[in-house]
């Protein structure tokens, strides 16, 4: 009776239309044939700048959804939506692309959005600005020259002009386009103002200087007027501490993104800019560039935040500036919804989590309309519910969207997409047979065995899914299994099958290993199966997984036929040390072994090296030990290095001198006092030596009194009335403490006293005594010696120097000269009779445009009584003085002389208008030059006979207008011709020769060549 029941039932439910609708109405495009969708963008509008000059007279802002149907779209301006058929409209819509024509910046500047459209929903792009980009010309007002003293620093402004958007770059050049400023450590041009910055200003960086500013964003540039630079000529040149002119103020940045810090100084000698971080160390990501004046950070990271400090020294002094940095972060999504199809009368919850700094806001559109919900909780679904969702999160950096289409529907279920199975089990094994029936709501599920309805047992279970477990299978199992799906909508059923297969099993099991590092292992793993599946075998080393191929250099599998799984560990290293597991498996089932393979080897590095005490010449490390590697760890060595050779270790010496095995402390001696060190530790045990430790925190020995003296203790000379005495500094690394100085003891050969000086600048080199009563030539003992704040160290050795000479007190007499050409003059006088004198000094400079004070100077040694002037302007009258001089200074300089340079020689050539050969001869012939009014008349001219690509030649001087010069055969020569006048020599005409005939510079007319031939009857 009850079989008859059960087949009753069975045939119900197999005569039931499967997809047969019992109540309600769905709509059309819910049902289970729907096959289209809502938008779903594929381009959305970007910001866009548009030059207010710009020749392109529209703006294309874009916009496309792939929706089916397709999508139909509206286009919002800030919140209002765009009215396409109004009077006098600027906007078309191609496709879903807005087009502004001719766009005008009060209408047209603001946010856009764009509306995708079809029957499923609403999608809203997110938004783009347009705004107008410009960049002004520069002020036409002139600019003020700059005067500044050679040796100070000088600021130029840029004081660029209006200007959309905000980012300009900035360049200057100096004189004429394109020779632009190079950038080095004396000269910079922030970023950020435009302005050029020169630390120390020298002779030649006199000039005009204009300021470039460029927008990138619009593709323009501006000029500024040009800044004349003045340097003025002072001597000696004076020192300046470092001065910070460019500091980079409290910045905000976003993770990801690079930023530029900017620090400059003025001084002399030029400073030297180092950066730090004072809340940890400089991040990995940095460089350091434009000769330090930068700190670029690439990538920024959370963890890069902090106190940053700019420090700019010279030997004059120190200036810091610190500011903070500051990181946060584009809203980003942790979880974000996705488009998905929900069952009638379901429960679903809509989730969205945003990361960002600051903390995002997340709001929600459905069907590009607000949806004013706090949590997205949906209990019992509707059709209602459907539509396009847009999740967005925002914080004052930026908006993201997430979008999805939830689809709510209602079916009778449905296997067409997903039929049962046919599932292979192993004998004794479990196994899973699945029912995933299309319905909604969801369906009532039932099971049968061939002819029998099956319920829950000791051995079969089904699921809440409606997945059919049955455990401990057996050969009884198999058959043919039939699910069963009935929901209010209608009801249909599968049928799938159950194999059972023989169960894998290991029979040869690998077994634990024991080897040193460099020897061979090998893991054994054999196993039955059944005879008709395939079987395979895999190996993990602590879990994960062994590459073979990837990693063959360590690990191979030995070809034993394929029941066998063998593993060959190779050269084996102590990485390579773990739990090994061999898996055999088939397409049904797998079973697994494992063994641990122990390696030994060589000690892991110790942990922890820290400094728990100190002196000046010592300190007490300890440490943690490490790993031993299965071998007694047999001594300790210890390596420092310290902050003046950063990159070389160097074994130290310790007390004991010997550091045991079991130890995990030791003294480290003969250090420097004031030195700042790193120390590593590393361990050695019979099977070798281990890494080295991490290095320890930087720490400093404790200061002492200096030891060294400076050395090369000498001076002399210098200016009337100064002792000047030279040292060679005391190396950092002797300092021994901080405060460290000089004191200089001096004193007149014949004295008992000695006079002592303090000098507070470790670098410093030299120190001049100054004293209006210090009698010249006088010989004086010093010495020098160190100071730092536990004490003064020992002195130099004593040396003999001798105070300054007097300057000259004489001029020199007789000086005379006289003009060799256009440019050139010789001078000459008496030698002064003084023992003193070094050498002279000549100032000449123009009589009517020159003043003295830009006058030219030309040195002359102390042997010489006489000197050339050359490059001198023609027909001009110059001034020129002579004094003598030495390390004291200049003495009195002699009465001026007048010299008239001669008039220039002519500017034209002489114009070749003959060449002829006859026989070994070449004839050559030239029009008479005649001179320009301001220029010197004619004496002859000089002919120049040379080997082409060779300088020198023979030399000829004419009065005449032609000259025969001999051929060479098989030789090209080289024909300079050029007028001969008491101011030089005047322009060249060339021609050239071959050793077959002449090569004419320029061809000969009819006129010339019967020139020529007159030229020649007359010879």
């Amino acid at each position: 009776m009850l079989h008859l029941t059960l087949l009753l039932h069975l045939l119900l439910l197999s005569l039931s239309p499967a997809d047969a609708s019992l109540h309600g109405e769905v709509p059309d495009f819910y049902g289970d044939e729907a096959t289209g969708y809502g938008p779903v963008f594929e381009e959305q509008p970007v910001d866009t700048i548009y030059p207010e000059e710009s020749p392109e007279d529209k703006i294309t802002m874009n916009c496309r959804a792939r929706a089916s149907p397709p999508a139909t779209y509206k286009w919002m301006l800030e919140g209002e939506e765009i009215d396409f058929d109004a009077e006098q409209n600027h906007y078309i819509l191609s496709g879903g692309n807005l087009v502004i024509n001719n766009p005008i910046k009060n209408q047209h500047e603001g946010k856009y959005s764009c509306l995708a459209t079809n029957m499923y929903g609403t999608v809203i792009s997110q938004e783009a600005s347009v705004q107008f980009g410009y960049l002004d010309l520069f002020s036409s007002e002139e600019r003020e020259s700059v005067y500044v003293k050679e040796g100070q620093g000088a600021v130029l402004l840029c004081a660029p002009p209006l200007h959309h958007p905000a980012e300009l770059s900035f360049r200057w050049i100096l004189n004429e386009f394109p020779t632009f400023i190079p950038l080095d450590q004396r000269r910079f041009v922030s970023q950020i103002t435009g302005n050029l910055y020169i630390s120390k200003v020298e002779a030649s960086d006199s000039g005009n200087y204009s300021c470039i500013a460029t927008s990138h964003a619009i593709s323009k540039s501006v000029f500024s007027n040009y800044i004349p630079l003045v340097p003025l000529t002072e001597r000696p040149l004076r020192k300046y501490p470092a001065d910070l002119k460019v500091k980079f103020p409290d910045t905000t940045t976003l993770v990801g993104q690079n930023v530029t810090l900017e620090c400059f100084a003025l001084g002399n000698p030029v400073p030297e800019i180092l950066w730090k971080k004072l809340d940890g160390e400089l991040p990995a990501n940095h460089e350091v560039r434009m000769a330090g004046a930068h700190l670029h950070l690439y990538n920024v990271q959370f963890e890069d935040a902090g106190t940053y400090r700019c420090e700019a020294k010279n030997l004059k002094g120190k200036d810091y500036h610190t500011a903070r940095l500051s990181v946060e972060a584009f809203p980003e999504w942790v979880e974000h919804i996705s488009s998905t199809e929900k069952d009638l009368n379901s429960d679903y919850t809509l989730s969205c989590t945003a990361a960002g700094e600051p903390q995002p806001r997340i709001r929600w559109l459905k069907n590009g309309e607000p949806f004013d919900r706090k949590e997205m909780r949906f209990s019992s679904l509707t059709f209602e519910n459907s539509g396009m969702y847009q999740c967005i999160a925002e914080n004052r950096h930026g908006v993201i969207f997430a979008n999805a289409e939830l689809r709510v529907f209602a079916c009778a279920p449905t296997f067409q997409h997903n039929p049962v199975k046919q599932v292979l089990a192993a004998k004794n094994g479990r196994v899973v047979i699945e029912c995933r029936p299309k319905a909604a709501p969801k369906p009532s599920i039932s099971w049968s065995k061939d002819t029998e309805l099956l319920s829950n047992s000791t051995r079969v279970f089904i699921w809440e899914d409606g997945s059919l477990e049955i455990l401990n299978v057996t050969r009884v199992d198999e058959g043919r299994y039939t699910c069963f799906a009935e929901n209010d909508r209608g009801k249909a059923n599968s049928t799938g099958s159950l194999l059972v297969t023989e169960s894998t099993k290991i029979t040869l099991a690998p077994a634990n290993a024991d080897v040193k590092v460099g020897e061979n292992a090998r893991m054994q793993c054999a196993a039955s199966h059944d005879s008709s599946l395939d079987i395979t075998f895999i190996w993990s080393l602590d879990g994960r997984v062994i590459d073979l191929h990837k990693e063959s250099q360590h690990y191979e599998r030995t070809p034993n036929g394929s029941s066998n799984g063998e593993l060959l560990i190779k050269n084996a290293m102590l990485k390579l040390a773990g739990r090994y597991t061999c898996t055999a498996q088939t397409t049904v089932d797998n079973v697994t072994a494992s063994a641990h393979l122990v390696v030994r080897g060589p000690p892991g590095a110790p942990g922890g090296v820290r400094v728990s005490d100190k002196t000046d010449k010592s300190v007490t490390l300890q440490w943690s030990r490490g790993a031993d590697n299965h071998s007694p760890i047999s001594k300790y060595t210890i390596q420092y290095r310290d902050s003046f050779a950063k990159d070389v270790w160097r074994n130290a010496t310790t007390s004991p001198t010997d550091v045991e095995g079991n130890a995990e402390t030791a003294t480290v001696v003969g250090l420097v006092p004031w030195t700042e060190y790193e120390f590593r530790v590393i361990a050695t045990n019979t099977l070798g030596t281990g890494e080295p430790s991490s290095p320890s925190p930087k720490e400093r020995t404790l200061d002492a009194v200096p030891v060294v003296a400076p050395s090369d203790v000498g001076g002399g000379g210098g200016t009337t009335r100064e002792l000047t005495i030279t040292w060679t500094p005391v190396q950092e690394q002797y300092y021994y403490g901080p405060d460290f100085g000089y004191i200089v003891a001096f004193k007149p050969h014949d004295a008992n006293e000695w006079i002592q000086v303090t000098i507070a600048d470790p670098h410093a080199k030299r120190y001049i005594h100054k004293d209006s009563a210090l009698p010249p030539s006088t010989e004086f003992q010093v010495k020098v010696k160190a100071f730092n704040n536990k004490g003064e160290g020992p002195y130099s050795l004593t040396a003999l120097i001798y105070s300054a000479q007097d300057a000259p007190s004489e001029a020199p007499v007789s000086v005379e000269g006289k003009a060799l050409s256009a440019t050139e003059a010789i001078l000459w006088w008496l030698p002064l009779l003084q023992s003193n004198i070094d050498g002279y000094q000549v100032k000449f400079w123009r009589s009517q445009e020159d003043s003295e004070g830009g006058a030219q100077r030309v040195v002359v040694s102390g042997r010489e009584n006489q000197t050339r002037l050359e490059g001198l302007k023609p027909d001009t009258l110059y001034l020129i003085e002579v004094r003598g001089y030495n390390s004291a200074g200049y003495g009195p300089p002699s009465e001026p002389i007048q010299i008239q340079t001669k008039r220039a020689p002519p500017s034209r050539p002489p114009k070749i208008i003959g060449k002829k050969l006859k026989g070994n001869f070449v004839n050559i012939a030239w029009e008479h030059v005649e001179p320009l009014a301001n220029e010197a008349t004619v004496n002859g001219y000089k002919v120049l006979y040379r080997q082409q690509g060779h300088s020198l030649g023979t030399l000829y001087t004419t009065s005449r207008r032609f000259i025969e010069l001999p051929l060479h055969a098989d030789e090209s020569y080289v024909v300079e011709v050029r007028a001969h006048t008491e101011g030089g020599d005047g322009a060249v005409a060339r021609i050239n020769i071959t050793g077959g005939g002449v090569m004419a510079a320029q061809s000969l007319s009819i006129l010339s060549l019967l020139l020529v031939a007159l030229l020649c009857l007359n010879l």
